[in-house]
């Protein structure tokens, strides 16, 4: 019999959580795609909730409306502390 500190531990995203990531990849994937700073894009979108903030391109605009901003933020807020604060780019000072 396995003892239970020699099982595999895994990780499974709450179905929200998941769908979540898949959109702002695929947002962010568009605004590249089309030449824009997905992050400045997506934060003036995140700040104002004008969705002209983001491409219309590959769906990306009617995409990032099917998720509420305030869930949107609080899961990105609590990702952000969970993984570390990522370095800035010098950049975009």
């Amino acid at each position: 019999m396995m003892e239970p500190q020699d099982e595999t531990m895994r990780y499974l995203f709450a179905p929200g959580e998941r769908r979540t990531r898949d959109v702002l990849l695929a947002v962010y994937a568009a605004l590249v795609e089309k030449g824009y700073d997905p992050v400045s894009q997506l934060v003036g979108y995140l700040l104002s909730g004008d969705p002209t903030y983001i491409t219309s391109h590959r769906g990306a605009r009617s995409l990032i409306r099917t998720i509420d901003r305030d869930e949107l933020l609080e899961e990105l807020v609590a990702s952000y502390l969970e993984l570390g604060a990522p370095q800035r780019r010098a950049d975009r000072r």
